[in-house]
């Protein structure tokens, strides 16, 4: 059958585009063939030629010279928006989709406490139809990681953050940062320690970290061996055995950068009544200790007060907001601490354990560095701040001496009690 259209007339200045776009690297492969066409047919040569020498249909070539011929390059080489299949997920779909998302499996009945792909796939089929969406029921994990992807929600993971319960948490943070900035003002510019000026103040940071496992391998390590590929690593079985577990109380001088370190099976009052005596003897008599401390029932327990009654005026405390952990800067001693010595740490028993730690205090303690607070010190005028309202003398109220009755003391904290609803007593 003889072509209908035997050639088509181009301008000087439609051939000089059509040339133009066949020589851009970038452009879209059905552009580049369609404007290939209409220059093969402006030299008249067939519509068979010009499909067998692209390898592309026939109908391609008839119905890109009939666009031309209708509404000229532009509508030969571009198609009018509107054109394909529509979207079978409607935006209901999709809003759908990423309402079910944002609450948890337990919320629909399953044990489960977060989505994953798999789960979350059989879900949305299982109840597309019956909650009116019927294209969701076949709808694949592929094309549902898409959608929330582009709602840039991941339900398959949890991502923790810190409440401030602590109503007083703004109040008592200041109170932290103004020892903090007192502790600064004893060091000048070069970053030595001046003279006390009066009663001498020693300030620590203190905490415990309890529940440091003593664990021991079932096999030797095996050491590296140089020059090999697999075993450049030190070798050791997965297996381990658990020799129980002590608690570090600990605290570090800011004045002085010194760790003071005691190793204990318990962290319980008596054991922080132990420490207390411990820098009751190191440090001369008459001088201030001024402990920067979390809340803790032992910090503030009647056995702690009874021995604070025996030491009167020796001890200062600073409380820390509750989860406000992160101001008190024995933490970050404690994060360096496990980095670097108990990551991995292997030993024969608690004793061995007992006796690491002490060492890795003495080389600590071999080149003591101080330091250094900085957060939010410049907001701090300390000639506005009062002392006598930060510090607390008195630890529990109910245990103090008679003379001791009417000074500053943490308030007590009191439990609320759960009930659930629904629930009646016999």
């Amino acid at each position: 059958m003889p072509n209908l259209v035997k050639s088509i007339n181009l301008t000087q200045d439609d051939k000089e585009a059509l040339e133009s776009i066949l020589r851009q690297s970038t452009v879209e492969a059905r552009t580049y063939i369609r404007a290939k066409i209409l220059l093969l047919k402006s030299e008249n040569n067939s519509n068979e030629y010009i499909a067998d020498k692209l390898d592309v249909c026939i109908s391609v070539v008839r119905l890109c010279i009939e666009k031309y011929n209708a509404g000229g390059i532009e509508s030969a080489l571009h198609d009018k928006r509107g054109r394909g299949r529509k979207a079978e997920i409607t935006d209901s779909d999709i809003t759908w989709v990423i309402n079910k998302a944002c609450q948890k499996p337990k919320d629909f009945g399953y044990s489960a406490e977060l989505w994953y792909p798999a789960s979350f796939t059989r879900f949305i089929n299982s109840i597309a139809e019956q909650e009116g969406h019927p294209r969701m029921a076949t709808v694949a994990e592929t094309t549902l990681r898409k959608i929330l992807a582009n709602a840039k929600i991941r339900p398959f993971k949890v991502s923790y953050y810190c409440e401030k319960r602590d109503p007083d948490f703004d109040s008592k943070m200041h109170d932290v940062l103004v020892i903090y900035k007192q502790v600064s003002l004893q060091f000048d510019e070069s970053g030595n320690l001046k003279p006390f000026e009066g009663v001498p103040v020693h300030t620590l940071s203190y905490d415990e970290k309890p529940g440091m496992q003593a664990l021991d391998t079932t096999a030797e390590d095996k050491p590296p061996v140089p020059d090999t590929d697999k075993n450049s690593t030190i070798y050791r079985d997965y297996e381990y055995v658990r020799l129980g577990t002590l608690s570090l109380l600990a605290a570090i001088d800011l004045l002085t950068g010194e760790a003071i370190p005691l190793v204990s099976d318990t962290h319980k009052s008596s054991d922080f009544v132990r420490f207390l005596k411990m820098l009751n003897t190191k440090y001369p008599q008459g001088d201030k200790i001024r402990l920067i401390l979390d809340n803790h029932s032992a910090h503030t327990s009647q056995e702690t007060q009874e021995y604070l009654n025996t030491v009167p005026g020796r001890f200062e405390f600073v409380f820390t907001p509750t989860h406000g952990s992160w101001l008190n800067m024995v933490e970050g001693f404690f994060s360096k601490m496990t980095r670097q010595m108990l990551n991995g740490l292997r030993v024969s028993g608690k004793e061995e354990l007992e006796k690491r730690i002490y060492k890795y205090f003495d080389e600590i303690n071999e080149v003591p560095i101080p330091y250094h607070w900085s957060y939010r010190l410049d907001d701090i005028d300390m000639e506005k701040e009062d002392l006598s309202q930060i510090i607390y003398e008195v630890v529990n109220h109910k245990a103090a001496k008679e003379a001791d009755k009417d000074k500053r003391a943490p308030k007590l904290r009191t439990r609320k009690k759960h009930r659930q609803s629904g629930i009646q007593q016999a």
